[in-house]
């Protein structure tokens, strides 16, 4: 009996729509990190990409708990000298939600080439329609 691997030519890829409104944005970026990797799949294979799409929509809708609003930093560098820049997360989620769930999910990815390719297939928006109705996505329950 033979192992089975899955690769990525033999993957059928589905598109999954996650409703982050009135949800924690951790746990809404770790169920779409699972299912960009494919984790949630039985021919999961960890060295392929065998990861599907998914489109997380209301980003602005979703909760940080505890004091993180206040607390919480987003930091990023300018690569000039003194170049460092914060934003607080209550800025962040008030003006870019969706930057602040896509670093959430990235930071759940490996940092590989295989997260980098998975980070492609995520789409976040910030109220409750998206574009892409034609791929028939699947509602997932965080």
């Amino acid at each position: 009996m033979s192992t089975y691997f899955a690769n990525a030519n033999t993957i059928e890829r589905k598109w999954y729509v996650i409703d982050a409104a009135n949800k924690p944005l951790g746990r809404t970026a770790v169920a779409a990190a699972n299912i960009l990797r494919g984790k949630h799949r039985p021919e999961f294979t960890p060295h392929a990409d065998c990861g599907e799409f998914v489109i997380i929509i209301n980003a602005d809708k979703a909760i940080l708990t505890g004091r993180k609003l206040e607390q919480k930093y987003y930091y990023h560098h300018s690569g000039y000298i003194g170049g460092m820049k914060s934003v607080q997360y209550k800025t962040l989620m008030a003006t870019k939600p969706e930057l602040a769930m896509t670093l959430a999910v990235k930071g759940m990815l490996p940092h590989n080439t295989l997260g980098a390719k998975a980070a492609t297939r995520l789409k976040v928006y910030a109220g409750a329609n998206h574009k892409h109705e034609a791929q028939k996505p699947v509602a997932v329950e965080v």
